[in-house]
């Protein structure tokens, strides 16, 4: 690759970038700040949680009707059209009357996120050198993780110093910036030739496909299961004052950033070697919290190396576009639509967990149950390829 391709080629990962900055700041950002829209809008706090479920809602519909019906679009106005949704959705956010408008609005914002970061990726990859996709998938998705350390934190700042709706505004500023760069320094990349709507939902015919969207729907939901309750078990267990919580967050934030890096790296090495392994190190790393969960400074060691665990998604993301064929928009946004669906599953199943009397530390032994029923899947769909391998071999 040329000096001049490999500016332009990172120039357009750093627009793309500041999408994933902007979209995980709206979307952890809010998490903070559920008591003060629970106040305001005179709803209970549960209630204000739903907002959460909608944008989750959003992105799980969104991503995959969104790539089928954009599947001739061309990816630089698509790009441009999802963050100006994004964007949108955010200020009318800011703006909303009541509950059930912003619920509404929640909901029609997250329908964007899945279809941006699965074309994102896909132009990452086209402007990379082969043997580095997943290192260009990396730097895009690393805007995600880097606003679980700042921009989620700020925003909720703001949020709490001013209002929830200062927070929202920020975050569709954020969405705007995105758009410019994009218009800016994201090439005008041809339309793939044959591309139709039929052509991607082709990938749902394949199996390789639906198995590595359920390593990624369950194998990470375990990652989900301990985030989740985090904050009860380090006030509860470790007896840390509410007030450190937010700096042992930051420590996560920290791990995805690191797993996002090294995770890349080791996929453009050795893509199904790296996901088995990220299986593995997920069910011990996440388990050891039921031993660590009483100890302050092991705790916040552990939540660490759970969020080291985010080096499964670029690795995920790029194992998608292989599988998928010809109909790579369609499956590379169906990555975002399944980890939600890890997200639901981990609350759902952490939950259970406490209810049933377990404790908060119980949590850990969850996602070490759901990272081996991830490893199972993986371990399917090795073996489907190794044979598929051999098949071809004989002819």
């Amino acid at each position: 690759m040329e000096r001049s391709e490999q500016g332009r080629a990172a120039w357009a990962e750093l627009a793309l970038a500041v999408g994933g900055f902007g979209i995980g700041t709206g979307e952890f950002a809010i998490m903070g700040l559920l008591p003060e829209v629970a106040g305001e809008l005179n709803v209970t706090a549960p209630q204000a949680g739903h907002l959460i479920s909608a944008y989750a809602l959003g992105v799980v519909v969104g991503a995959p009707v969104l790539a089928v019906l954009t599947a001739r679009a061309p990816r630089r106005a698509l790009l441009m059209g999802l963050m100006a949704a994004f964007a949108a959705g955010n200020f009318a956010s800011a703006l909303a009357p009541g509950y059930v408008s912003l619920t509404l609005l929640r909901f029609l914002t997250g329908v964007p996120h899945g279809a941006f970061f699965g074309v994102a990726a896909l132009v990452a990859a086209a402007l990379a050198k082969p043997d580095g996709r997943a290192r260009a998938v990396g730097r895009v998705m690393l805007g995600l993780t880097v606003a679980t350390v700042l921009g989620a934190p700020l925003a909720t700042g703001f949020g709490q110093e001013l209002s929830w709706r200062v927070a929202y505004a920020v975050v569709g500023g954020i969405g705007a910036v995105s758009l410019g760069l994009i218009a800016r320094f994201v090439p005008d990349l041809k339309v793939v030739e044959g591309a139709s709507p039929l052509r991607e939902l082709g990938a749902l015919a394949r199996g390789q496909v639906w198995l590595t969207l359920a390593i990624g729907s369950v194998g990470a939901g375990g990652t989900f299961a301990v985030y989740t309750y985090i904050t009860p078990a380090l006030t509860e267990l470790a007896g840390l004052r509410p007030a450190v919580v937010p700096l042992v967050l930051a420590v996560f934030g920290v791990g995805m950033i690191l797993g996002n890096v090294v995770g890349s790296w080791l996929a453009d090495r050795a893509l199904m070697a790296t996901m088995g392994g990220m299986l593995v190190w997920n069910a011990v790393v996440q388990g050891s919290f039921w031993f660590t969960a009483h100890h302050a400074g092991a705790a916040a060691v552990t939540v660490l190396l759970i969020g080291c665990g985010f080096a499964l998604v670029p690795a995920l993301q790029t194992r998608l576009m292989d599988v998928a064929a010809d109909a790579q928009t369609l499956a590379a946004s169906l990555n975002h639509s399944a980890f939600n669906v890890a997200n639901a599953l981990g609350a759902w199943l952490g939950g259970l967990a406490i209810s049933a009397g377990y404790g908060w530390s119980s949590t850990g032994w969850v996602g070490t149950g759901l990272a081996l029923c991830g490893l199972a899947v993986f371990g399917v769909s090795a073996a489907l390829q190794a044979r598929s391998s051999k098949a071809a071999a004989s002819f």
